[in-house]
């Protein structure tokens, strides 16, 4: 009989990837913009990042998108989000 802990593996790992990206989203916003963002602010649904911060960071954020985007192509790889809202 299987365990029900072997099941949940692969949904661990996908758990933490997206913890994984987040946390490169953080790292690369603060290097561009030098903004900081809690990991609970930020949620990517559909291979795409929405931030829950004031707008006149995501201005600053949309203003920049082609350097953050650039930045996060060299971290992420493949994986990385397609937009930014």
């Amino acid at each position: 009989m299987i365990e029900i802990k072997d099941l949940l593996i692969k949904f661990r790992n996908l758990l933490l990837s997206e913890e994984t990206k987040k946390i490169c989203i953080q790292n690369v916003l603060k290097q561009e913009i030098g903004l900081e963002i809690k990991s609970d602010d930020i949620k990517i649904k559909n291979n795409i990042i929405y931030l829950n911060t004031k707008p006149i960071y995501k201005n600053e954020i949309f203003l920049k998108k082609e350097k953050i985007f650039l930045a996060l192509k060299e971290s992420m790889g493949q994986k990385m989000p397609e937009d930014i809202r």
